[in-house]
């Protein structure tokens, strides 16, 4: 199955969406206004891809009903789809909204994946990166019970030898692995930051040293979100680094915000955009994700509206 953007993610799910007057810990809370969506970082990315006009493929395990739920989601959006079938159900993930507009997430662990499962995913990972000329490969997620580690560092790899620019926004030992393969681009968040260099990303002058040490680490490229202060982005190909400054919004939730400016860098990316063009871009997709019905589902007319708001600078 030949795709300019692939979307690979070990641990999909459904995202569960729920309101109520108050979320009460220790206590009841009756829900309102349930909405199941496909979820997982990849389908996000998969489904903000989709929104701004790409044609992307999602590759991933996926088992049970709710495994047949998110399938037929990501077609019902257009989503061509490459599945590695598993014995456990898909797992699945809730949000609660609150009236006060705070948000609670519950996340499932995922089910394990057995060794035959792994050794299929592997393949089908493989043989699509092979299929792909030039293309873009975004590794995106937590792992599933049963995978080892070094799973994504692996995909890296291989995508890499296969031709692929490779995107990853994952965490913790994976994120690691993954950045000893020397991917294209990674996206971490300040927590994700903070836990690999061991420092507070209190100010500017500690984001840039953050952005230095994944650098150093092995990535080509690295935009640095830091929530509502925005994001810095820098490459090892150019020494300065752009600031894109997101705009207020009443949002829903940023739930997802992060794979929606994912997708927004690889689209712009692929696109040829300029760099400031790129930050700008990307940026106003995580804006336009907080006002989505759920994560992923952002609007090209909002990010369009976006992006005329947000603002860039150069940072020598």
């Amino acid at each position: 199955m030949n795709a300019s953007f692939l979307c690979v993610g070990a641990n999909p799910a459904i995202d569960k969406r729920a309101r109520c007057a108050q979320f009460r810990l220790h206590g009841v809370n009756r829900l309102v206004d349930v909405a199941a969506e496909p979820g997982g970082k990849a389908a996000h990315v998969a489904m903000a891809l989709r929104a701004l006009g790409e044609q992307p493929v999602w590759l991933g395990f996926a088992g049970g009903g709710s495994g047949r739920e998110l399938l037929a989601g990501l077609d019902a959006l257009g989503i061509k789809t490459q599945v590695v079938e598993t014995q456990q159900p898909t797992r699945t993930n809730l949000e609660v909204l609150d009236d006060a507009g705070m948000a609670t997430e519950i996340l499932e662990p995922g089910g394990h994946i057995s060794s035959e499962e792994l050794d299929h995913f592997r393949s089908s990972c493989h043989q699509a990166f092979a299929q792909m000329t030039g293309g873009y490969v975004l590794v995106s997620g937590s792992l599933p019970p049963g995978a080892p580690s070094d799973l994504y560092g692996e995909l890296v790899r291989s995508a890499r030898l296969a031709g692929c620019r490779t995107f990853v926004d994952t965490s913790g030992e994976a994120l690691k692995s993954a950045l000893e393969q020397k991917p294209d681009f990674v996206k971490p968040n300040r927590e994700e930051g903070e836990s690999l260099t061991g420092e507070a990303i209190a100010d500017m002058p500690a984001a840039r040293k953050t952005l230095s040490e994944f650098l150093a680490r092995g990535a080509r490229s690295v935009a640095l979100s830091l929530g509502k202060e925005g994001l810095l982005w820098c490459s090892v190909e150019n020494e300065h680094v752009v600031y894109a400054h997101h705009p207020t919004v009443e949002a829903r939730s940023s739930v997802g915000s992060g794979d929606a400016t994912v997708a927004g860098f690889a689209s712009a990316l692929a696109r040829k955009f300029e760099p400031e063009a790129t930050a700008r871009w990307a940026a106003a997709c995580g804006a336009a994700n907080c006002l989505a019905s759920s994560p992923g589902r952002i609007k090209l007319a909002d990010v369009q509206r976006m992006a005329k708001a947000v603002r860039v600078e150069t940072i020598r």
